[in-house]
């Protein structure tokens, strides 16, 4: 890893280590655990702007999705014209193809962050604390077994596919009725990607996944009434 990354690895390493210490007189020997739920949450309370406005922005693309699909069958036969008039109908709503994404990517270095801190044996120049830390008898720093699950792994599992489930029916209800079928194929495929991605990824990163996924769902709940 190169060096420039190593002082934020440091860094989150002994506040995620202190955070255990002082979990650990009410949480025990999942005091690890609670650390990273209640870290996550601090995080996504902390994108909460950038969650509003997320969905702000698709609310106003799902209010567009007529005047595209107009300029589309307007501008098929030249797309130069059909990208500038899109970016013309943005840029006088207000409204970007990427806002959605705002959340997800401000999460990155803090899912890269898990990602590490579970997944080597030293940091910050001593023995990896963190990994000791289990859940229903599986250490937070394990990957997935291939052969036989632990009880662990499959609550995490089937708690991932009952989100996503959640995730779908929420999806769908967005999308605009003249939305292609691409795009609602997409919406009852892509909330499930989480099971494959949890599968290469230390037990404290699904743990992870289920925490901020969870949270996914209540906001958007809410957001939308």
């Amino acid at each position: 890893m190169p060096s420039f990354l190593e002082a934020p690895v440091s860094g989150a390493y002994h506040l995620l280590t202190s955070l255990v210490s002082v979990l650990q007189p009410f949480a025990g020997a999942y005091a690890a655990v609670v650390a990273i739920v209640v870290c996550t949450l601090v995080v996504r309370l902390c994108l909460v702007p950038l969650s509003v406005r997320a969905y702000r922005g698709l609310r106003a693309r799902t209010e567009l999705m007529p005047q595209l699909k107009l300029l589309t069958e307007r501008h098929r036969g030249n797309p130069e014209r059909l990208q500038r008039e899109v970016a013309k109908l943005h840029a006088e709503t207000g409204t970007t193809m990427f806002a959605g994404f705002l959340p997800l990517l401000a999460q990155a270095p803090f899912f890269w962050l898990m990602y590490t801190l579970f997944s080597r044996s030293v940091v910050a120049g001593e023995s990896n604390q963190l990994i000791s830390g289990s859940l229903l008898g599986s250490p937070l720093g394990a990957h997935w077994p291939i052969v036989a699950g632990t009880p662990a792994y499959l609550v995490i599992a089937a708690l991932l596919a009952v989100v996503a489930w959640f995730s779908v029916r929420l999806q769908l209800r967005q999308l605009d009725p003249s939305a292609p079928i691409l795009s609602r194929r997409l919406a009852q495929v892509l909330p499930f990607t989480t099971l494959a991605t949890a599968a290469f990824l230390p037990l404290a990163a699904g743990l992870y996944l289920l925490t901020t996924t969870t949270w996914t769902i209540a906001e958007r709940t809410i957001l939308q009434r």
